[in-house]
């Protein structure tokens, strides 16, 4: 298929392209409290083409591109139309000229994570038994759950030159808790790891029943006020997606964020944890071919590196860094413990907690939190948080203790001061 891409591209005279092939081999298991009810692996391969067209409207050089994907049971002639398709409608999209991300070919480069020194069934079994090792009592309990083993070959091949290859491991997959009484709830957790981390699996499992069985029995909501709220677990990575998108050349060539390499990202005040945020190089290469290395995004506070593709890198005049998926943040100077003193509302689960990087609100509903009045601790449920990063990411805190989540590696707990919180 990939020759008769090429071969496609030639009779078209479409000099610029970019091919994306990915294999796929997967071993998933779908559990119904700890009972295996389906076992099912596949094997998938995909082709993802981006055609480039060059052209100039208004004295200006232009550079259109349209992707399409590609499946093994195209004849030649379905091949060629689509690629004449995606060619064509190349020719409708303006954006300015950049140049494509040049390269060479390179070896294969094989995964270094252990899931790659075992075969898929083995890594399953090992951590089907992490799974459902906290799973041990009647009064709450995994009702469901499902586990993704995967190997993916990534094949990446532009007119540029660009040849390289290589593989990734994850296993993935998510799970829901359940506590009958005296109020039946029931709570969803995923999890993403490209390393059989057991303990990680153990410790989330174990987590959530608990937090689960606490919500079974909060009934009332917080009252309305300001706060100091502490939040925990997988939300905290979405506090900094404000970070990584503001210091992305996406945001910054259109204007919608300010950000300049050394700006202080959490203002010239603060009083609270600095932060030290690092991208890392999870893959390779990106999705265009480029280089990925761990690259220092902010240190103690300051923007160190703006990253993006290789287009509006280009228009920005800043090196090509690719598209990142995965950060690192340094831990703070308080334990979690330390963090939960006087009063506070610690929330451990939204119903939909969101980040807006254009403006800084972050929000969400409550599903469980627990409100402490400085004596006593109390678990309550519903309402809302509505704050602004704006407004009190200088007075921050960050827990000593680490979490991992997918794309993300950092504190467990972030606290911040004088939050607005709509309860009864």
């Amino acid at each position: 298929m990939l020759d008769k891409i090429l071969n496609a591209l030639q009779k078209n005279n479409i000099g610029h392209y970019l091919i994306n092939e990915v294999t796929t081999e997967s071993v998933e298991l779908f559990f119904i409290r700890r009972r295996l009810d389906i076992r099912r692996e596949k094997s998938v391969h995909d082709y993802s083409l981006t055609v480039y067209r060059d052209f100039e409207k208004d004295g200006k050089k232009m550079r259109g591109s349209s992707a399409i994907g590609i499946y093994n049971g195209m004849t030649e002639e379905e091949l060629d139309q689509a690629i004449k398709e995606a060619y064509y409608a190349a020719s409708f999209v303006c954006n300015l000229y950049y140049e494509l991300p040049k390269g060479k070919k390179e070896e294969f480069i094989p995964s270094t994570s252990k899931l790659a020194s075992m075969p898929l069934t083995e890594s399953a079994m090992l951590m089907t038994e992490a799974l459902f090792a906290e799973d041990t009592k009647d009064d709450v309990y995994l009702n469901s759950a499902e586990m993704f083993l995967e190997k993916s070959v990534i094949h990446i091949l532009n007119s540029e030159g660009i040849d390289v290859s290589y593989d990734k491991y994850t296993a993935s997959g998510e799970f829901v808790a359940q506590c009958p009484s005296p109020m039946d709830v029931e709570t969803y957790q995923s999890f993403h790891y490209t390393e059989p981390d057991t303990t990680a699996l153990k410790e989330k499992v174990k987590y959530t029943l608990e937090t689960t069985k606490a919500r079974a029995v909060a009934v009332a909501a917080p009252k309305s006020g300001e706060y100091k709220v502490i939040i925990s677990g997988h939300f905290v990575s979405t506090i900094f997606d404000y970070y990584m998108d503001r210091s992305s050349a996406a945001l910054i060539y259109p204007g919608y964020s300010n950000y300049t390499k050394g700006c202080k990202v959490q203002g010239e005040n603060v009083t609270g944890d600095l932060l030290s945020i690092n991208l890392i190089a999870n893959e390779p290469y990106s999705t265009e071919g480029i280089k990925l290395i761990d690259r220092p995004l902010v240190t103690a506070g300051e923007l160190n590196t703006i990253h993006g593709n290789s287009r509006f890198s280009h228009y920005l005049n800043t090196e090509p860094t690719g598209i990142y998926s995965q950060i690192k943040v340094q831990g703070g100077s308080k334990s979690f413990e330390e963090m939960k003193t006087g009063k506070y509302l610690h929330v451990v689960n939204f119903s939909d907690f969101q980040m807006d990087s254009f403006s800084g609100h972050y929000g969400g509903e409550i599903r469980l939190a627990f409100l402490c009045d400085g004596e006593t601790v109390t678990p309550v449920t519903g309402g809302s948080i509505n704050g602004s990063i704006l407004e009190t990411h200088g007075s921050l805190t960050l827990s000593k203790e680490l979490q991992k989540e997918k794309g993300y590696e950092g504190p467990f707990a972030i606290a911040f001061e004088k939050v607005n919180v709509a309860g009864i």
